[in-house]
Formats: structure tokens, sequence, C-alpha cells
């Protein structure tokens, strides 16, 4: 059909020509047989070429539509040009091809510098942070524990950078192995010990005792988000907890501010902070962004239910039936 389409003026101005050829013969009294053979004999062998020309244009089709899933690399393998209009649009796409080419390494290279400055800059970060470390393990008093507080808010932050530059490079260094889900959650837990103690929030947690296939070192940043958004949204004298569900399902709940039913589904976008975010003006709208990469590439889930004023809850789901080691 769109070839047929693309022959309606060749078509028309025959048509026009038969009308025109079998006005005149009317005119002059010649018998109308003679238009009509000869419109015939037209026609079956334009019928002929029309096949043949059909059967090369489909040929041309496919081979562009080849090409097409590789213009993207390269064009040096377009069909011939039929013609000085096609040779001009053919160099033309060369031209582009080009231009998009050189576009695309610079961007890459700016992307590449980008990269390295970052995860430079995050390494170098660590040693200031370290020795403001030991420096406030000396001290004592309420604006010590404040100050290692914020402190440690700094520190996570240069851990998603961290994490960020990681997630989004060509290689992620994932280890999938069976683990025991305390020997993940102690250590962030007990990272947070000093704002559970702060904000006098309740921890309610008991060893879960199961074992789950996953990454260590990334599950940990996952659990570490979590606790820190729950310190963060929950008001002092609250309480946080840490329970297993079935089917292996790792839920930790708060009586925090809550999340307004309109933000939750969007929660996992990328620099998306909810009313509650430009309220307190305390997130960045990253972190649990990167929870839901993280847990994708794991072969994990992570769901959130909230009621605004009561708390929030997030489950993150751990079974591995589904999930091969290789």
């Amino acid at each position: 059909m769109a070839y047929l389409k693309s022959l309606w003026r060749p078509i028309a101005v025959f048509a026009v020509f038969s009308v025109i050829f079998a006005t005149i013969f009317m005119l002059y009294h010649i018998p109308l047989y003679a238009v009509r053979d000869g419109a015939l004999l037209c026609l079956f062998f334009g019928g002929v070429c029309l096949a043949v020309d059909a059967a090369s244009f489909y040929c041309r089709h496919r081979e562009l539509e080849n090409l097409r899933r590789e213009i993207t690399l390269q064009v040096d393998h377009m069909p011939m040009p039929e013609g000085l209009l096609e040779e001009d649009y053919q160099e033309l796409i060369r031209v582009l091809h080009q231009a998009a080419q050189q576009a695309r390494d610079a961007a890459d290279s700016r992307y590449l510098d980008m990269v390295e400055y970052y995860t430079l800059w995050a390494h170098q970060i660590k040693t200031p942070i370290a020795a403001m470390n030991l420096l406030l393990r000396e001290e004592q008093g309420p604006q010590t524990l404040e100050l290692r507080g914020e402190l440690q808010r700094i520190e996570q932050y240069v851990e998603m950078v961290l994490c960020y530059l990681r997630l989004d490079g060509d290689t992620t260094d994932f280890v999938l192995r069976r683990y025991d889900l305390d020997g993940i959650l102690r250590p962030a837990v007990r990272k947070f010990a000093g704002q559970f103690i702060r904000k006098k929030i309740r921890l309610d947690y008991e060893p879960l005792g199961a074992m789950v296939l996953t990454d260590e070192k990334w599950l940990r940043f996952v659990v570490e988000q979590v606790l820190s958004n729950a310190l963060k949204y929950t008001p002092a004298g609250g309480t946080i907890s840490v329970t297993l569900e079935d089917p292996l399902t790792l839920c930790i709940a708060d009586t925090g501010i809550g999340i307004a039913p309109e933000d939750l589904p969007r929660v996992f976008e990328r620099g998306f902070t909810g009313y509650n975010g430009r309220r307190e003006q305390r997130s960045s709208g990253i972190g649990l962004y990167l929870c839901r990469r993280i847990l994708d590439r794991l072969g994990h889930t992570i769901t959130i239910a909230s009621v605004p004023g009561e708390g929030t809850t997030v489950r993150i789901g751990l079974d591995s039936r589904k999930m091969r080691v290789e």
C-alpha cells in the first residue's frame, strides 16, 4: 500500500492521458476500441514493470530497515543510490552521523572526567572525616554528640555519592552469597546507636536467625538508608522495629510522621522529596532511588506503606527462590 501511494502521481498522469486520447478519438470519430486496446496494452506492460519495480522497492526497504538498526554505530553499508537526489540524502545522513558521533564522544569524555573527579573527591574527603571522628572520640558532652551525628550524616552522603557513581558504571562489584541476615543488620543498627540514644528512640529488634542470598555490602547500604530515614522522620520517644515477615521479608517500621498518600507512588523517583522533604528540608531525594536500583539488581524488592501521623513501614523482599547462583 505504501508503495502504491508513492506512485499516485504517475498513475494519475496515465489516467489523464488516457482520458485525453479517448476525447480526441471521439471528436475525430475514431473507434474508441483503439483507445481501449492501447490502454490495455499499456496497463499490461506497465503492470509487469510495476511488479518488477515493486520487488526492487521492497528489497531496498528491507535493506534500509536492517540498516536502521545499525545506523547509530556505522553508516558504511548503505545501498547504492539510484539517483542524484538519493545520493544527496545519503551524504546528508553521513554528515549528521559524524556530528552525532563527535557529540557522543565529547559527552562520554566529559562524563568519565566527572566520574573520576567525584570518585577522587569522595575518597579524599574520607580522610578528614576519619580525623574528625578520632578527635570527637576524646570529647564528651551534648554538643559533641550533636557533632558526631552531623559528621555521620556527612559520611553517609559521601557513601551515597560513591554508590551513585558505582551503579552508573560499566561494572558493579556485586558478590552474591548466602549471608546471615543478623550479621548485616547488627553493624547497621550499631552505626546509628548514637542517634537512637540522642533522640531517645526505642529500637525493637531481636535476632532474626535467617540466611539470605544477597550482597552483604550493598544490602547493608540499603538497610542504613532505610534506618536513616526512619530516624530522620521519627520524633523523640518514638519506636523503630526490625522484624521478619514471611516469605523472608525484612520489615523496618517506625512511628514517625508518615508519608502523604499522594507522595507514596513517587518516593522511589530520583530527586523526589515530597511534602516531608520540603517541610523538613533534610531530604536529598536520592536515598530511596538508590535503594530501589540496588535491590532491583540484587533481585530483591522494596515496598513502602505509610499512614500520615502514625508511621511508615518499609518491606524488603529477600526471597531468593527465583534466583540462581552462578
